[in-house]
């Protein structure tokens, strides 16, 4: 029962709505305060920001790639502190709570999550560079790429549970116990998951059929965290699959332009790579998730109903 773990605190509408928009407010205004004085530093005005908006990597060029990475992560950072102040004091919850319905965070399986997905992506990363050489270029220098390991290990983790806290932790919770079922929850945080990366430079790129991989992930996130009852499994998926992507492979329309072990020069299209994990992996996923951990009443656990704060208190006393 991971959504009605809300009612372990205060889960009035109201504060749902007021919290949104107060970590909306600390993760994207008050965590850009530290990007933009870098930025003021560096370059001695702002007017750097209006021409990011056509190009990104003129941040990154601007304060270097390792610098610009670590700015945009503490933003996440600092977005996720807010989320947890606001979660504490606002809905008097506990962190337990808002991340699991067992009596404790289960790390053996956001580790499993991890090391899972990250075998995974690095085997497709390395078939993928040999199946198609000519549109990888070696770009490993051990100086930058030390100091991106150093800022990747230990703030990408964060960047990942901030999206996954936020969005289908606080947001599925709350949605949860106002509407009273499971499926809307689920297909509106898996829609604003993949509309939250449309501006993301791949989407120009690409074309917006990129969603598919966006939207078709974040169903998976929320699949998995309904039928686990937590969202372990989740955090440990989107910190491999941020992590393994920062590390190996980068590209110049990336969100993601890091000192990375290859640089993908190829022109990017939709392919394979995108629609595969969707439609073939995920499903495996899910198939050895169940079976690991024993998931029954797919149908009841996906679209069924959302008990009542006083259903939920007295199945407790059962």
């Amino acid at each position: 029962m991971y959504l009605e773990q809300a009612y372990k605190g205060l889960s009035e509408g109201w504060r749902y709505l007021v919290g949104i928009i107060i970590v909306f407010f600390g993760w994207q205004i008050v965590g850009a305060i530290p990007l933009v004085t870098a930025l003021i530093a560096k370059t001695g005005s702002l007017s750097i920001l209006l021409t990011a908006n056509e190009d990104m990597g003129i941040l990154s060029r601007a304060l270097g790639s390792s610098l610009f990475l670590f700015y945009m992560l503490v933003m996440f950072a600092i977005g996720l502190l807010f989320l947890f102040l606001f979660v504490k004091f606002a809905h008097e919850q506990t962190i337990t709570s808002l991340t699991t319905s067992r009596k404790k965070i289960d790390w053996s399986r956001v580790l499993f999550a991890f090391v899972l997905w990250a075998v995974i992506t690095v085997l497709f990363i390395f078939l993928e560079i040999y199946l198609s050489p000519e549109d990888y270029e070696y770009n490993f220098n051990l100086g930058p790429f030390l100091i991106l390991a150093v800022v990747a290990i230990l703030l990408i983790p964060i960047q990942t549970s901030m999206e996954e806290y936020f969005i289908r932790g606080y947001m599925m919770q709350g949605l949860g116990v106002t509407v009273k079922n499971r499926w809307f929850p689920l297909v509106f945080t898996s829609l604003l998951f993949g509309l939250m990366h449309i501006a993301n430079p791949e989407v120009e790129k690409i074309g917006y059929g990129i969603l598919i991989y966006y939207i078709g992930t974040g169903f998976f996130l929320g699949i998995i965290t309904l039928m686990d009852e937590g969202l372990e499994l989740a955090l440990g998926f989107h910190a491999a699959n941020n992590l393994t992507a920062a590390l190996l492979v980068t590209a110049d329309w990336t969100a993601f332009q890091t000192n990375s072990v290859y640089r993908d020069i190829s022109d990017p299209v939709l392919g394979w790579d995108v629609l595969i994990p969707i439609f073939v992996v995920f499903p495996i996923l899910l198939f050895i998730f169940s079976q690991m951990y024993r998931w029954k009443d797919w149908k009841e656990k996906l679209t069924g109903k959302v008990l009542s704060k006083e259903e939920f208190n007295a199945k407790k006393l059962e």
